[in-house]
């Protein structure tokens, strides 16, 4: 089936309001497409890649992180801090320890044959997101494996590259206002506010990494980028929403360690990492529906 057209520039302006859809039918049509794709079995399938992903991918940014040596441990433990805030206590346990492990090995700073592989391997799991996407809109895979292996290592680059830049950013800019605060006697209050302004910084790099993958995944012509989409919206709200609410019931209600030992852990990785993958599929999906009733009857 060959690759079809993504809807023209006045079409693509319609996708906050929805293709002409209403929030029900939208919901409607999402739900059921949801069911037909297997999308919670693919779910499974997306959390087994970036199980395997992930690790790679922690040593290639953890040895990127290296060029800066000087503020290396300081953007480790920002970089480790964020998945603090959303996984839950025994699977960041894990994730910890494994990234204090890969760090030890990633010392010099330098991008060593290892560190290509690790990125090749981080970039399966893109691959596999890109398959999903193309099953959402309905597509079949035109291109090349070497083409789309392309884009999912320049994806996962240049997400690594951006997440770093602004963890970096995030650092410099805390310790400034830190030291602004002290030099020139700025009120507490504003030191606050702009440290306040990191979470809905890294909230809207997150969307923005949804739509990047969204707009270059799959095998679509024509499209128009947007900095933000419904999918991409809905898909991070949704993650934010199930990693908060995961790690508030395993608060509270924790026995997989209990009933499953050591592997407690790496089960409530793979459930995180399964709710990931379903956000994800989600927000791919709504995209899919707006462009659909975007283009009219096909």
């Amino acid at each position: 089936m060959p690759s079809r057209e993504a809807p023209g520039p006045s079409q693509a302006k319609s996708i906050w309001k929805l293709g002409g859809l209403s929030a029900w039918q939208l919901a409607r049509n999402v739900l059921s497409d949801i069911a037909a794709n297997n999308f919670f079995g693919r779910a499974s399938e997306l959390a087994f890649d970036f199980l395997f992903a992930l690790f790679p991918l922690l040593l290639f940014m953890l040895t990127l992180i290296g060029l800066f040596t000087s503020r290396r441990s300081d953007l480790q433990g920002t970089l480790l801090a964020y998945f603090a805030d959303f996984l839950p206590p025994t699977a960041f346990a894990l994730l910890n320890t494994t990234a204090n492990e890969l760090a030890a090995n990633a010392s010099g700073g330098k991008l060593t044959f290892g560190i290509v592989l690790a990125l090749w391997l981080a970039s399966g799991g893109m691959t596999s997101m890109i398959s999903a996407l193309n099953l959402a809109h309905r597509v079949s895979e035109a291109r090349s494996w070497i083409k789309v292996r392309a884009i999912a290592l320049a994806l996962t680059l240049l997400i690594a590259v951006f997440l770093l830049a602004a963890l970096f950013l995030v650092l410099v800019s805390g310790r400034a206002v830190d030291w602004l605060g002290a030099e020139i006697g700025l009120a507490p209050e504003v030191v606050a506010v702009w440290k306040a302004l990191q979470w809905p910084a890294a909230i809207v790099f997150l969307v923005v990494a949804y739509s990047l993958i969204y707009y270059c995944g799959p095998n679509l012509k024509d499209r128009r980028w947007h900095w933000i989409t419904p999918g991409s919206a809905f898909g991070v709200l949704l993650w934010l929403a199930a990693s908060l609410g995961l790690r508030t019931y395993l608060r509270f209600f924790n026995s997989y360690s209990t009933t499953y030992g050591s592997l407690g852990a790496v089960m409530i990785l793979l459930l995180w990492l399964y709710v990931s993958g379903l956000s994800f599929l989600i927000g791919g999906e709504i995209n899919a529906e707006i462009e659909r009733a975007a283009s009219g009857p096909s």
